[in-house]
């Protein structure tokens, strides 16, 4: 068996662990931390520090380094946490044994630094906080329940049962009002707009008027139906709704604009229903992080203006999880049977996740879920408003106080640049530029989109941190 130069499943030395990582050039500051971890993570990749080896205690290692203690012990502890290494109470701080190691590559400027990668990206919560045994709980209660019927091909506006949860449910937390006859369920809201899409082409439209920021797999599915879309004027108080004559729909995010994060006034809420009312329109609502307002209550949604012209979009991505692939569409009457003949005539949405989310949505495990998440995105949103106080205060927050993302503004032309460190940092995040719309005439300021959900608790103030360090 090869033995590494400390010897294999041995104690370092805080001088032979010097040697090993001397060359990286450790020593007090500010990035002491993060330049020790790197060190020691290279040395583990490169088999400078082989599988098992136990590290000295911080205190042993401070001590010879010339760091103080904390420096030493938060630096071991991220590489716990990401895998490097293992602590075992009673045996010490190890290298992990499943660890592979590797020759160091030479890395350019514009590639990772091999530093953590904290995704940043917005649009996806915290998929650790799911709530696994009150799902589990659900599913049980759900499949004792179930008719016979229920593992047939279905119908294919989706389960009753889900139906008229949705229905009920819609009704209280967002001022919906949809018969259960007219919901149709989709595998995310990404479908629906698919189903929308050759609704609207099927019936003669051309055009559909999106905001002038938005996701471009949304305008991707316009398109591909042969739609054209039309981007909406912008300006100091968000999205100008009513859009140009000769539009057959418009698509919005009213609740919590994605990405700027405004959220759609009363004044414009009133003044799209109206076009809507007076050319026979369409207006799409997509109810995007409708349920995670934080400042004051939810706005209701747009849907309870108009229910005949307003088709009201909803998921459960991210008030629970993608990979359920479930959402709906609260659809106006006239609308519906066209609607559900574009899904196909069989059910196309996993049965039992619908039966469960029935079952969760009237057992009020739902709604307890998503207070408890709305507290969790809360905090953070709070914690990275207290960072960039502290720490870069030329950074400023903007949009409304909601959902899994906020709007960092930054100083002209450093969007690019500021995304260029992020990327060495290992840091995932968005630039504001990668959601405008090619034909839009508004260009806001430079800015980054800062998604808060995915990191879970235990990693958040890591990735706060790596954020901070690129800001500051």
């Amino acid at each position: 068996m090869p033995v590494s130069p400390l010897g294999a499943r041995g104690t370092t030395s805080p001088p032979r662990l010097r040697q090993v990582i001397e060359s990286d050039g450790i020593g007090a500051g500010r990035g002491a931390r993060r330049a020790l971890a790197s060190a020691v993570r290279d040395a583990v990749r490169s088999g400078r520090l082989a599988p098992g080896t136990r590290l000295p205690s911080s205190r042993r290692l401070a001590a010879d380094l010339g760091l103080a203690r904390n420096t030493v012990a938060d630096a071991y502890g991220d590489l716990v946490a990401e895998g490097w290494l293992t602590a075992r109470r009673g045996s010490g701080t190890l290298v992990t044994d499943r660890m592979i190691t590797r020759p160091t590559l030479v890395l350019s400027a514009s590639e990772p630094s091999g530093e953590p990668c904290y995704d940043l990206i917005p649009g996806t919560p915290d998929l650790t906080a799911f709530p696994r045994a009150a799902w589990l709980k659900a599913t049980r209660r759900a499949l004792a329940a179930a008719p016979d019927d229920v593992f047939g091909y279905g119908d294919p506006r989706g389960r009753p049962e889900l139906r008229a949860a949705l229905a009920d449910h819609l009704a209280r937390a967002r001022g919906v009002y949809a018969d259960p006859e007219h919901i149709l369920i989709c595998a995310g809201v990404s479908h629906a707009l698919q189903i929308l899409s050759e609704v609207l082409a099927g019936r003669g439209a051309r055009r559909v008027a999106v905001e002038s920021y938005g996701p471009d797999r949304h305008r991707t599915l316009l398109a591909a139906a042969g739609l054209e879309t039309l981007p909406l004027p912008l300006d100091t108080h968000g999205t100008d709704p009513v859009p140009p004559d000769g539009t057959d729909a418009v698509l919005l995010t009213p609740a919590h604009q994605f990405p700027v994060g405004t959220t759609l006034q009363r004044d414009r809420r009133t003044a799209v229903v109206d076009w809507a009312g007076r050319t026979g329109g369409l207006v799409l609502e997509d109810d995007y992080d409708g349920e995670f307002r934080f400042d004051h209550q939810s706005v209701g949604a747009l849907q309870g203006l108009a229910p005949d012209r307003v088709v009201h979009l909803g998921t459960a991505s991210n008030t629970l999880a993608p990979g359920l692939r479930l959402a709906w569409m609260a659809l106006p009457p006239a609308l519906a049977a066209e609607a559900v003949a574009a899904k196909g005539q069989i059910d196309s949405c996993e049965v039992l996740s619908q039966l469960t989310m029935a079952e969760f949505i009237t057992s009020g495990a739902y709604s307890h879920h998503v207070r408890a998440e709305r507290r969790r995105y809360r905090d953070r949103r709070d914690s990275l408003v207290t960072a960039l106080a502290r720490h870069a205060p030329n950074v400023r927050v903007t949009g409304t106080p909601a959902g899994l993302h906020t709007l960092l503004s930054l100083p002209p032309g450093t969007e690019q640049g500021v995304l260029q460190s992020a990327t060495r940092q290992g840091l995932k995040v968005a630039g504001l530029s990668r959601y405008r719309h090619a034909r839009s005439r508004n260009v806001m300021t430079d800015a980054l989109v800062v998604g808060y959900g995915v990191p879970s608790d235990a990693v958040w103030p890591r990735a706060l941190s790596a954020l901070m360090r690129i800001l500051s």
